[in-house]
């Protein structure tokens, strides 16, 4: 008689949760390695379900109010003007090498200022690479906490934010760089 082993790795979690602002009610999800997302506000839990299955397509989606309490708490405090900088481990493993980069030189940017596309290619080393930039900016997996909405236009107007221009100008007149 033959025996059969089966070992059993358990799935890895990403663990999300809602959480409002004023009329804004945006989720967020986060890894075992960091808050890995945040969604637009008023999106669907949907589109970030979708999102979350296809770059973390082996793990597991589950509701955990509690242990997102402190990504909840630093948004809050963000959004009552009580923290200009955040102090979160961040899982942006969801993002090529470039990506990452750029991703990487948005959370160097100074709550209260903006810079242009060409500012962030300089930068990162890569100045003739200013639409590449763009796309980078446009695939943030983490709206406001990796603060894309501080680029704008080198003219200085506001330029496309995947949020809206509403959601942009409020964020930038609530850092006092609009």
């Amino acid at each position: 008689m033959s025996s059969t082993i089966q070992i059993v790795q358990e799935q890895e979690q990403i663990s999300w949760t809602q959480f409002k602002w004023s009329q804004w009610q945006m989720y967020i999800a986060a890894t075992s390695h960091g808050l890995c997302y945040v969604n637009t506000p008023d999106a669907s839990f949907d589109i970030m379900s979708s999102w979350l299955q296809r770059h973390y397509p082996k793990h597991r989606i589950v509701q955990n109010d509690e242990g997102l309490t402190l990504y909840v708490e630093q948004l809050t405090q963000y959004f009552e003007g009580n923290r200009k900088e955040f102090e979160l481990t961040l899982d942006l493993s969801s993002g090529t090498k470039f990506q990452q980069s750029v991703w990487a030189e948005l959370g160097k940017l100074p709550h209260g200022s903006t810079h242009t596309y060409s500012d962030l290619a300089n930068s990162i080393g890569r100045p003739t690479a200013s639409r590449a930039v763009g796309a980078a900016i446009g695939a943030n997996p983490l709206l406001i906490v990796v603060p894309c909405h501080r680029v704008i236009g080198k003219s200085g107007a506001l330029t496309g934010y995947r949020a809206g221009m509403p959601v942009k100008t409020k964020l930038l007149q609530l850092e006092g760089s609009l």
